[in-house]
């Protein structure tokens, strides 16, 4: 199929199945440039804006092309919305017998063994804990797929899950007694015999691990990858690319083991007592750091009183531990699993303590609970090539937000696209929204250094008048999460100074769906959160006016991964400012700003508090970037522009 219009035509297949259905000049362009790409096998890197239809744009084309595709995604939401209702769609709108599968992670699937174990185990934090496994229990009984998205009486962040699914780790594989009937397994079996499988890129890039290192193939071979959210991939690739040791797979594997001891080799008091002081060494090396989360690199850390003692001491335990458990491991196939994943442990501990990989950064990231070693990769751009210049088939790679003005260089650069013989396909499709009469860009003077120790101050002063005038309705995005706890505070002391009764949420009072659930039924909330709602979040409609960004959102320069890129750059005789932290903040930028203006009737106005835009050259880049919207620096223009719009319609 080269040329689509005919099915996005007005008489065609889609508006006769789809109410409401309007097709758009860029949508059925980009299907005309993706069955291309099909056809001939070719790399296509496309930027298509909000409310393009980029979907359908990439449905049709697959459906229609024949053969294999897999589509990846990157959040499991739009993975859901693809599988259960836009394939469904496109499908029964074309009349095309295609087979569809979706594939998630292990750990989004039940698994019958540790659920059946941990069920009988009982020991559990809460009664909530333990009332969520008997829930669980009953959906194992009665699902097919074993999805734990449909389970609708289980929150989706419930610590039963962890008790009820399997990892890699502790996955007993050919060996565990329930296999028959393993969810895993048949998810897997569905994937490899249907014509389009929906993933999501954390498990496409598992299985080219899987396949790299020769162990076999999640994913079936296929004629086309389309990635959706293809903004992503730079970083999921760098975190499979790499390696993490934490002291929470520490804990697991301790309490696994004592878990299979009880079971099996009850009489090994010694294993119960390797498994205390592994947990307690484990714990030891987390302590040695404050409270405050932080991230640092390997040489920092080694700076740390108490560091390097610990890591020594956690090594030895795991040894002894490793120890005792050869000597019990043919008792049971769950006893010999712990005995592989204690090898595998000590393998990356001792690798991450003397790395003969020089291309890899070593980091320590340092949680409330837990801590990580990390190992990461330089640059994915040699690893992800390799990928592609394997089988002949065709790449497209979209989202809204790719490129910097028309410009794809830095992200070709950072998969290594851009030394592909052909070199990539690229296009860009502005979104057919009228911004200029849809959205304010508004760029408050006076504002001081983003560096100030007065900037959240002004932030939140900026902020006030506008959130009144929009009757709440707004989303505050903030860089870090000092400064949102702050700007929430003194929102939530203005707004009652003012007597302005409007619910203010803050990210981290509830899950992130629970939280945009309660934003949108109340219709005059204020929603202050930091980096995990900037993307992947729509709000169409009434419920969101205004958008207030604090700062452009730089990575940290303190931040190890990215000094060590940034110095690997320099050496290159590349300016890591313009080809890596600038086109990774503008795109950040658009994914924040994207979340303003989600359907044709949409209105309101993008606050952006950084004086930088303004006053740095590079300044122009970012907002050239953004959607053309009329754009202002006087705050009552701003006010007015909230206030004529139509009342919210409040909830409950």
């Amino acid at each position: 199929m080269s040329d689509p219009s005919s099915i996005f035509a007005p008489d065609g297949p889609l508006a006769a199945a789809i109410p409401g259905f309007r097709a758009r000049p860029q949508q059925i362009e980009m299907a005309r440039k993706i069955a291309e790409a099909l056809r001939d096998n070719r790399v296509l890197v496309a930027e298509a804006g909000t409310g393009t239809g980029k979907t359908f744009a990439y449905l049709v084309p697959a459906l229609l092309a024949g053969g294999k595709v897999i589509l990846s995604t990157g959040t499991k939401t739009l993975q859901d919305q693809l599988y259960n209702r836009d394939l469904p769609t496109v499908r029964a709108a074309l009349k095309v017998p295609v087979s569809i599968a979706l594939l998630k992670g292990r750990a989004n699937y039940v698994c019958s063994y540790h659920l059946e174990r941990n069920a009988r185990d009982g020991r559990f934090l809460s009664a909530q804990d333990a009332a969520d496994l008997r829930a669980i229990g009953r959906f194992a009984q009665i699902t097919q797929s074993g999805d734990k998205a449909e389970c609708s009486d289980v929150r989706e962040d419930s610590a039963a899950w962890i008790a009820a699914t399997s990892t890699r780790d502790n996955c007993l594989g050919q060996d565990c007694p329930q296999v028959k009937d393993c969810f895993v397994l048949q998810a897997r079996r569905n994937a490899m015999e249907a014509d389009v499988v929906v993933v999501n890129h954390h498990l496409f890039f598992a299985d080219v691990m899987l396949r790299d290192e020769g162990m076999g193939e999640l994913l079936p071979a296929c004629n086309a990858v389309i990635f959706d959210e293809a903004h992503q991939l730079p970083e999921t690739a760098s975190l499979f690319f790499g390696d993490s040791t934490s002291t929470a797979q520490v804990l697991e594997l301790a309490r696994d083991t004592r878990s299979e001891t009880v079971a099996a080799a009850r009489d090994c008091v010694a294993m119960i007592d390797e498994s205390r002081t592994l947990e307690k060494a484990a714990r030891d090396l987390r302590l040695v750091f404050g409270s405050e989360p932080v991230r640092l690199a390997a040489a920092q850390a080694a700076e740390k009183d108490g560091f390097a003692a610990q890591l020594e001491a956690l090594e030895r335990a795991l040894a002894a531990f490793h120890a005792v458990l050869e000597t019990q491991a043919e008792r049971s196939e769950g006893l010999a699993n712990c005995l592989r994943r204690s090898a595998e442990l000590g393998e990356r501990l001792a690798r991450w303590r003397d790395p003969a990989e020089k291309a890899l950064i070593r980091w320590v990231e340092v949680f409330s609970q837990s801590l990580a070693l990390n190992a990461t990769p330089l640059h994915v751009s040699e690893v992800f090539k390799r990928q592609l210049e394997g089988h002949p088939r065709a790449w497209i790679f979209t989202s809204a937000t790719l490129a910097v003005g028309k410009e794809f260089g830095h992200y070709c650069r950072e998969l290594g696209l851009a030394w592909l013989e052909p070199p990539p396909l690229t296009m860009v499709w502005g979104s057919p929204f009228d911004y200029a009469e849809q959205a304010l860009l508004y760029a408050p003077g006076g504002m001081p250094d983003p560096n100030s120790p007065d900037y959240t101050e002004h932030v939140a002063r900026i902020a006030l008048p506008l959130i009144r005038a929009a009757r709440g309705r707004a989303f505050v995005l903030c860089t870090s999460l000092r400064a949102m706890r702050r700007i929430h505070e003194l929102i939530l002391a203005g707004l009652q100074a003012g007597g302005d009764a409007l619910p203010v949420l803050l990210q981290g009072e509830g899950s992130r769906t629970e939280l945009l659930e309660r934003f949108r039924r109340l219709g005059n909330a204020v929603l202050v959160a930091s980096q995990s709602f900037w993307e992947g979040v729509d709000v169409p409609g009434d419920a969101l006016s205004l958008v207030v960004i604090d700062k452009l959102p730089f990575a940290p320069p303190d931040d190890p991964v990215l000094a060590a890129r940034v110095e690997h750059m320099q050496k290159q005789g590349l300016s890591p400012f313009i080809h890596h932290q600038l086109p990774r903040t503008v795109i950040s930028m658009k994914q924040g700003a994207g979340r303003l203006i989600r359907s044709e009737r949409d209105r309101g106005v993008l606050c952006i508090c950084d004086p930088r835009m303004i006053d740095k050259s590079y300044g122009k880049v970012v907002w050239r970037s953004l959607p053309p919207m009329r754009r202002t620096r006087v705050e009552a223009e701003a006010v007015a522009f909230l206030e004529a719009l139509p009342a919210p319609k409040q909830g409950g």
